[in-house]
């Protein structure tokens, strides 16, 4: 295995973490997959700073109106390196409530992320979210 493919598995493996700490409503293990300094927008435009405010913000959801939720998978990552110790992913996903049988569609999302190699290990350094919607009627006309 080449060093390209084990940093992709390697960063693949970040996004896995992030799933599976949602899924556990643990804020503090979806905070360690951010450097110490990271940026965190979310979908509504929210700019949260740091990895310890992204995991009690997130723990905070988890115990509020996201208790019992899930994270819903939309796809392929992509990953682009950008020099050896940085890279980009771009994800599709969603958010099941828990009184969902699935995640409506209009709540799909993508992310873009830049990832930094530290000490060996990748984690997000900043993460931008934002809600997939198809162009509205004014958009459609300027794009004829």
């Amino acid at each position: 295995m080449d060093i390209k493919e084990e940093d992709t598995k390697a960063i693949l493996a970040i996004f896995e973490s992030l799933g599976k700490a949602w899924n556990e409503h643990n804020g503090q293990a979806f905070g360690l997959c951010f450097t110490e300094d990271a940026d965190y927008v979310t979908f509504n435009g929210q700019h949260i700073k740091g990895r310890q405010d992204i995991a009690d913000i997130h723990q905070k959801l988890f115990e509020g109106v996201l208790r019992g939720s899930s994270m819903m998978n939309g796809g392929s990552i992509q990953v682009r390196f950008l020099s050896p110790e940085l890279a980009i992913a771009h994800c599709v996903g969603a958010v099941k409530l828990r009184w969902q049988k699935k995640a409506p569609k209009n709540r799909d999302s993508i992310n873009t992320n830049v990832i930094v190699k530290e000490k060996g290990d990748w984690k997000i350094a900043a993460f931008h979210n934002c809600r997939i919607q198809p162009p509205n009627f004014i958009q459609k006309w300027f794009m004829k």
